[in-house]
Protein backbone atom coordinates (compact mmCIF):
# COMPACT_ATOMS: atom_id res chain seq x y z
CA UNK A 1 0.00 0.00 0.00
CA UNK A 2 2.81 2.81 0.92
CA UNK A 3 4.72 1.71 -2.48
CA UNK A 4 1.38 2.79 -4.65
CA UNK A 5 1.32 5.64 -3.03
CA UNK A 6 4.42 6.47 -3.19
CA UNK A 7 4.63 5.70 -6.55
CA UNK A 8 1.17 7.00 -8.14
CA UNK A 9 0.03 9.44 -5.78
CA UNK A 10 2.36 12.15 -6.57
CA UNK A 11 1.98 12.24 -9.86
CA UNK A 12 -1.89 11.90 -9.57
CA UNK A 13 -2.08 14.80 -7.15
CA UNK A 14 0.09 16.81 -9.67
CA UNK A 15 -1.99 15.97 -12.54
CA UNK A 16 -5.40 16.80 -10.47
CA UNK A 17 -3.79 20.27 -8.94
CA UNK A 18 -2.75 21.30 -13.18
CA UNK A 19 -6.47 20.25 -13.83
CA UNK A 20 -7.85 22.07 -11.31
CA UNK A 21 -5.80 25.77 -11.95
CA UNK A 22 -6.14 25.50 -15.58
CA UNK A 23 -9.47 25.27 -15.55
CA UNK A 24 -10.12 28.40 -13.36
CA UNK A 25 -7.73 30.18 -15.80
CA UNK A 26 -9.58 29.07 -18.37
CA UNK A 27 -12.94 30.22 -16.54
CA UNK A 28 -11.55 33.26 -15.96
CA UNK A 29 -10.93 34.03 -19.67
CA UNK A 30 -14.27 32.84 -20.64
CA UNK A 31 -13.42 29.80 -21.82
CA UNK A 32 -15.26 25.99 -21.22
CA UNK A 33 -12.65 23.96 -19.84
CA UNK A 34 -14.40 20.62 -20.50
CA UNK A 35 -14.54 22.47 -24.51
CA UNK A 36 -10.89 22.66 -24.32
CA UNK A 37 -10.14 19.23 -23.06
CA UNK A 38 -12.57 17.49 -25.79
CA UNK A 39 -11.02 19.75 -28.51
CA UNK A 40 -7.50 18.88 -27.95
CA UNK A 41 -8.63 15.64 -27.35
CA UNK A 42 -10.25 15.18 -30.77
CA UNK A 43 -7.13 17.01 -32.60
CA UNK A 44 -5.50 13.65 -32.17
CA UNK A 45 -7.74 11.69 -34.69
CA UNK A 46 -6.97 14.56 -37.49
CA UNK A 47 -4.41 14.79 -39.70
CA UNK A 48 -1.06 13.35 -38.78
CA UNK A 49 -1.36 14.25 -35.15
CA UNK A 50 -0.95 10.89 -32.88
CA UNK A 51 2.02 10.06 -35.16
CA UNK A 52 3.92 13.83 -34.43
CA UNK A 53 2.76 12.39 -30.77
CA UNK A 54 4.31 9.23 -31.02
CA UNK A 55 7.51 10.30 -32.32
CA UNK A 56 7.85 13.76 -30.21
CA UNK A 57 7.33 11.46 -27.42
CA UNK A 58 10.25 9.30 -28.56
CA UNK A 59 12.99 11.69 -28.23
CA UNK A 60 11.04 13.36 -24.91
CA UNK A 61 11.77 9.89 -23.38
CA UNK A 62 14.87 9.55 -24.72
CA UNK A 63 16.32 13.06 -22.83
CA UNK A 64 13.94 12.46 -19.91
CA UNK A 65 15.74 8.86 -19.43
CA UNK A 66 19.05 11.03 -19.76
CA UNK A 67 17.72 13.41 -16.76
CA UNK A 68 16.37 9.73 -14.99
CA UNK A 69 19.92 8.41 -14.96
CA UNK A 70 21.38 11.68 -13.15
CA UNK A 71 18.77 11.80 -11.16
CA UNK A 72 19.17 8.09 -9.55
CA UNK A 73 22.61 9.29 -8.56
CA UNK A 74 21.31 13.02 -7.33
CA UNK A 75 23.02 14.30 -10.21
CA UNK A 76 21.17 17.41 -11.98
CA UNK A 77 22.25 16.72 -15.83
CA UNK A 78 20.62 20.21 -17.37
CA UNK A 79 23.17 19.55 -19.62
CA UNK A 80 21.06 17.20 -21.71
CA UNK A 81 20.01 19.92 -23.83
CA UNK A 82 23.40 20.90 -25.30
CA UNK A 83 23.90 17.28 -25.55
CA UNK A 84 21.18 16.00 -27.28
CA UNK A 85 21.88 18.85 -30.32
CA UNK A 86 25.23 18.61 -30.43
CA UNK A 87 25.22 14.97 -30.69
CA UNK A 88 23.00 15.41 -33.86
CA UNK A 89 24.95 18.07 -35.35
CA UNK A 90 28.63 15.30 -35.37
CA UNK A 91 26.39 12.35 -36.36
CA UNK A 92 24.82 14.31 -39.13
CA UNK A 93 28.20 15.33 -39.95
CA UNK A 94 29.69 11.76 -39.84
CA UNK A 95 26.78 10.14 -41.59
CA UNK A 96 27.02 12.69 -44.49
CA UNK A 97 30.52 12.00 -45.38
CA UNK A 98 30.07 8.07 -45.19
CA UNK A 99 29.75 5.84 -47.59
CA UNK A 100 28.87 2.55 -45.95
CA UNK A 101 26.44 -0.28 -46.52
CA UNK A 102 22.71 -0.36 -45.45
CA UNK A 103 22.64 -0.57 -41.52
CA UNK A 104 26.15 -0.13 -40.87
CA UNK A 105 26.05 3.27 -42.15
CA UNK A 106 22.90 3.78 -39.75
CA UNK A 107 24.71 1.81 -36.99
CA UNK A 108 28.14 3.99 -37.10
CA UNK A 109 25.97 7.25 -37.35
CA UNK A 110 23.58 5.93 -33.90
CA UNK A 111 26.96 5.11 -32.03
CA UNK A 112 28.51 8.40 -32.95
CA UNK A 113 25.61 9.99 -31.51
CA UNK A 114 26.07 8.30 -28.21
CA UNK A 115 29.81 8.59 -28.33
CA UNK A 116 29.33 12.47 -28.67
CA UNK A 117 26.84 13.08 -26.07
CA UNK A 118 28.79 10.91 -23.07
CA UNK A 119 31.95 13.31 -24.60
CA UNK A 120 30.22 15.89 -23.77
CA UNK A 121 28.59 15.19 -20.61
CA UNK A 122 31.90 13.30 -19.44
CA UNK A 123 33.66 17.19 -19.04
CA UNK A 124 31.63 17.93 -16.58
CA UNK A 125 32.04 14.64 -14.84
CA UNK A 126 35.19 14.88 -14.81
CA UNK A 127 35.14 18.31 -13.37
CA UNK A 128 32.54 16.98 -10.64
CA UNK A 129 35.20 13.99 -9.91
CA UNK A 130 38.07 15.45 -9.97
CA UNK A 131 37.64 19.26 -9.07
CA UNK A 132 34.54 19.05 -7.28
CA UNK A 133 32.53 21.48 -9.71
CA UNK A 134 29.02 21.24 -8.86
CA UNK A 135 27.63 19.75 -12.35
CA UNK A 136 24.71 21.93 -12.52
CA UNK A 137 26.64 24.74 -13.24
CA UNK A 138 29.25 23.03 -15.59
CA UNK A 139 26.15 21.63 -17.44
CA UNK A 140 24.64 25.18 -17.62
CA UNK A 141 27.69 26.59 -19.12
CA UNK A 142 28.29 23.68 -21.63
CA UNK A 143 25.00 23.91 -22.98
CA UNK A 144 26.15 27.69 -23.79
CA UNK A 145 29.18 26.25 -25.28
CA UNK A 146 27.48 23.76 -27.28
CA UNK A 147 25.72 26.13 -29.04
CA UNK A 148 28.83 28.26 -30.24
CA UNK A 149 30.45 24.72 -31.48
CA UNK A 150 27.20 24.12 -33.16
CA UNK A 151 27.31 26.83 -34.83
CA UNK A 152 30.45 26.77 -36.01
CA UNK A 153 30.37 23.01 -37.21
CA UNK A 154 27.15 24.12 -39.16
CA UNK A 155 28.90 26.54 -40.90
CA UNK A 156 32.33 24.87 -41.65
CA UNK A 157 30.97 21.53 -42.57
CA UNK A 158 27.18 22.38 -44.00
CA UNK A 159 25.68 24.00 -47.07
CA UNK A 160 23.36 26.43 -47.96
CA UNK A 161 20.06 24.90 -48.90
CA UNK A 162 17.35 27.23 -49.89
CA UNK A 163 17.27 29.68 -47.03
CA UNK A 164 18.66 27.01 -44.35
CA UNK A 165 21.99 26.16 -43.34
CA UNK A 166 22.66 22.74 -42.65
CA UNK A 167 25.11 19.63 -42.89
CA UNK A 168 25.19 17.79 -46.13
CA UNK A 169 22.60 15.02 -46.20
CA UNK A 170 22.96 11.84 -45.42
CA UNK A 171 23.13 8.86 -48.07
CA UNK A 172 20.05 6.90 -48.63
CA UNK A 173 22.48 3.73 -46.49
CA UNK A 174 22.03 5.70 -43.49
CA UNK A 175 18.38 6.08 -43.34
CA UNK A 176 15.95 4.09 -41.04
CA UNK A 177 12.69 3.41 -42.65
CA UNK A 178 9.70 4.07 -40.41
CA UNK A 179 6.17 2.34 -39.79
CA UNK A 180 4.07 4.08 -42.17
CA UNK A 181 0.62 4.92 -41.38
CA UNK A 182 -0.65 6.34 -45.28
CA UNK A 183 -2.09 9.76 -44.75
CA UNK A 184 -1.78 9.35 -40.94
CA UNK A 185 2.03 9.92 -41.18
CA UNK A 186 5.04 7.87 -40.43
CA UNK A 187 6.01 7.02 -37.37
CA UNK A 188 10.18 6.92 -37.03
CA UNK A 189 11.84 3.84 -36.93
CA UNK A 190 14.48 4.69 -33.97
CA UNK A 191 10.98 5.34 -31.49
CA UNK A 192 11.89 1.67 -31.52
CA UNK A 193 15.03 2.74 -30.49
CA UNK A 194 13.61 4.41 -27.57
CA UNK A 195 11.51 1.49 -26.32
CA UNK A 196 14.60 -0.60 -26.32
CA UNK A 197 16.45 2.15 -24.25
CA UNK A 198 13.91 1.89 -21.87
CA UNK A 199 14.07 -1.54 -21.42
CA UNK A 200 17.59 -1.93 -21.14
CA UNK A 201 17.19 1.30 -18.28
CA UNK A 202 14.71 -1.24 -16.38
CA UNK A 203 17.20 -4.05 -16.30
CA UNK A 204 20.16 -2.17 -15.77
CA UNK A 205 18.66 -0.51 -12.54
CA UNK A 206 16.64 -3.93 -11.36
CA UNK A 207 18.54 -6.87 -12.56
CA UNK A 208 22.42 -5.94 -12.28
CA UNK A 209 24.76 -4.99 -9.33
CA UNK A 210 25.60 -1.88 -11.56
CA UNK A 211 22.08 -0.58 -11.07
CA UNK A 212 21.75 -1.80 -7.15
CA UNK A 213 24.88 0.11 -7.03
CA UNK A 214 24.02 3.56 -8.46
CA UNK A 215 20.64 3.58 -6.46
CA UNK A 216 22.42 2.59 -3.08
CA UNK A 217 25.15 5.45 -4.19
CA UNK A 218 22.37 7.88 -4.67
CA UNK A 219 19.99 7.11 -1.75
CA UNK A 220 23.58 7.10 0.96
CA UNK A 221 27.04 7.85 -0.62
CA UNK A 222 28.46 7.68 2.59
CA UNK A 223 27.14 4.28 3.43
CA UNK A 224 27.55 2.87 -0.64
CA UNK A 225 31.50 3.58 0.16
CA UNK A 226 31.16 1.26 3.17
CA UNK A 227 30.16 -1.01 0.92
CA UNK A 228 32.89 -0.69 -0.93
CA UNK A 229 31.32 1.04 -3.75
CA UNK A 230 33.42 3.95 -5.42
CA UNK A 231 31.33 7.21 -5.51
CA UNK A 232 33.44 8.35 -8.21
CA UNK A 233 33.60 5.90 -10.29
CA UNK A 234 29.38 5.95 -9.83
CA UNK A 235 29.35 9.53 -11.01
CA UNK A 236 31.44 9.30 -13.40
CA UNK A 237 29.82 6.55 -15.44
CA UNK A 238 26.29 7.92 -14.52
CA UNK A 239 26.94 11.01 -16.54
CA UNK A 240 28.96 9.42 -19.37
CA UNK A 241 25.74 7.20 -19.23
CA UNK A 242 23.34 9.90 -19.26
CA UNK A 243 24.75 11.43 -21.69
CA UNK A 244 24.99 8.67 -24.40
CA UNK A 245 21.22 8.16 -24.22
CA UNK A 246 20.77 11.92 -24.22
CA UNK A 247 22.85 12.14 -27.72
CA UNK A 248 20.77 9.74 -29.30
CA UNK A 249 17.68 11.78 -28.67
CA UNK A 250 18.31 13.88 -31.49
CA UNK A 251 18.58 11.18 -34.26
CA UNK A 252 15.04 9.30 -34.72
CA UNK A 253 14.48 13.09 -36.65
CA UNK A 254 18.11 12.74 -38.16
CA UNK A 255 17.80 9.62 -39.62
CA UNK A 256 13.76 9.18 -40.35
CA UNK A 257 12.94 12.59 -41.61
CA UNK A 258 15.69 14.91 -42.17
CA UNK A 259 18.35 13.20 -42.73
CA UNK A 260 20.58 16.51 -42.24
CA UNK A 261 21.17 19.34 -39.20
CA UNK A 262 19.87 22.26 -39.78
CA UNK A 263 19.98 25.90 -37.80
CA UNK A 264 16.30 25.49 -37.33
CA UNK A 265 16.84 21.74 -35.56
CA UNK A 266 14.25 21.50 -32.45
CA UNK A 267 15.25 23.15 -29.60
CA UNK A 268 13.90 22.27 -25.86
CA UNK A 269 13.46 18.90 -25.39
CA UNK A 270 16.25 18.48 -22.59
CA UNK A 271 14.44 21.01 -20.25
CA UNK A 272 11.35 19.03 -21.03
CA UNK A 273 13.07 16.04 -20.35
CA UNK A 274 13.91 17.20 -16.59
CA UNK A 275 10.48 18.05 -15.98
CA UNK A 276 9.37 14.49 -17.55
CA UNK A 277 11.76 12.40 -15.25
CA UNK A 278 10.08 13.97 -12.49
CA UNK A 279 6.86 13.52 -13.43
CA UNK A 280 7.64 9.73 -14.22
CA UNK A 281 10.05 9.22 -10.57
CA UNK A 282 12.74 8.19 -12.89
CA UNK A 283 10.66 4.78 -13.87
CA UNK A 284 10.60 3.30 -17.03
CA UNK A 285 6.78 3.29 -17.64
CA UNK A 286 6.12 6.61 -15.74
CA UNK A 287 8.64 8.33 -18.09
CA UNK A 288 6.88 6.73 -20.87
CA UNK A 289 3.67 8.19 -19.61
CA UNK A 290 5.16 11.59 -18.77
CA UNK A 291 6.64 11.95 -22.61
CA UNK A 292 3.53 10.69 -24.24
CA UNK A 293 1.14 13.29 -21.47
CA UNK A 294 3.70 16.13 -22.60
CA UNK A 295 3.93 15.76 -26.75
CA UNK A 296 0.19 15.55 -26.59
CA UNK A 297 0.07 18.87 -24.67
CA UNK A 298 2.62 20.26 -27.31
CA UNK A 299 0.95 18.68 -30.63
CA UNK A 300 -3.15 18.75 -29.67
CA UNK A 301 -2.36 22.62 -28.27
CA UNK A 302 -2.22 23.48 -31.91
CA UNK A 303 -6.21 23.47 -32.82
CA UNK A 304 -6.49 25.84 -29.61
CA UNK A 305 -6.39 29.64 -31.68
CA UNK A 306 -9.47 27.57 -34.03
CA UNK A 307 -11.59 27.94 -30.68
CA UNK A 308 -10.38 31.14 -29.26
CA UNK A 309 -8.04 30.40 -26.82
CA UNK A 310 -4.46 30.80 -26.67
CA UNK A 311 -2.22 27.58 -26.99
CA UNK A 312 0.22 29.13 -24.23
CA UNK A 313 -2.07 28.04 -22.04
CA UNK A 314 -0.51 24.55 -22.78
CA UNK A 315 2.29 26.26 -21.11
CA UNK A 316 1.03 27.23 -17.63
CA UNK A 317 -0.22 23.28 -17.96
CA UNK A 318 3.16 21.93 -18.00
CA UNK A 319 4.58 24.48 -15.53
CA UNK A 320 2.15 23.85 -12.98
CA UNK A 321 2.57 20.09 -13.67
CA UNK A 322 6.44 20.39 -12.62
CA UNK A 323 5.96 22.88 -9.80
CA UNK A 324 3.26 20.55 -8.28
CA UNK A 325 4.68 17.06 -8.48
CA UNK A 326 7.59 18.65 -6.72
CA UNK A 327 5.18 20.05 -4.04
CA UNK A 328 2.92 16.76 -4.23
CA UNK A 329 6.24 14.29 -4.04
CA UNK A 330 7.50 16.38 -0.72
CA UNK A 331 3.85 15.90 0.90
CA UNK A 332 3.60 12.23 0.26
CA UNK A 333 7.23 12.02 1.80
CA UNK A 334 6.38 14.10 4.91
CA UNK A 335 2.90 11.90 5.44
CA UNK A 336 4.80 8.57 4.59
CA UNK A 337 7.21 9.65 7.60
CA UNK A 338 4.81 10.28 10.22
CA UNK A 339 2.97 7.01 9.57
CA UNK A 340 6.19 5.55 10.16
CA UNK A 341 6.99 7.04 13.48
CA UNK A 342 3.24 6.39 14.62
CA UNK A 343 4.02 2.65 13.78
CA UNK A 344 7.21 2.91 15.40
CA UNK A 345 5.38 4.39 18.54
CA UNK A 346 2.98 1.75 18.47
CA UNK A 347 5.24 -0.58 18.22
CA UNK A 348 7.32 0.69 21.02
CA UNK A 349 4.51 0.92 23.57
CA UNK A 350 3.01 -2.26 22.65
CA UNK A 351 6.46 -3.54 23.45
CA UNK A 352 6.50 -1.77 26.79
CA UNK A 353 3.35 -2.92 28.03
Amino acid sequence: MRDWRATLLPPLLALGFSAVLCSLVLLASGANPLSVLGEMIAQVGRGRTAVDILNTAGAYYLVALAAAIGFQMNLLNIGVEGQYRLAACVAAIVGGSLSLPFGLHALVVILVGALTGAVWCGIAALLKVYRGVSEVISTIMLNVLAGGVIAFLVKQFGELRGNTQGTALIPESGWVPGIGFGSAGTVFGLVLLAAAVGVGYWLLLDRTRYGFELRASGLSPTAALAGGVSSKKMVLTAMLLSGAVAGLAGLPEILGRDHTFTITFPAGYGFAGLAIALLGRNHPLGVAFGALLWSFLDKSSLTLDNIGVPKEIVIIVQGTIVLSVVVAYELVRRYQLDAEQRRVGRALAGGAA
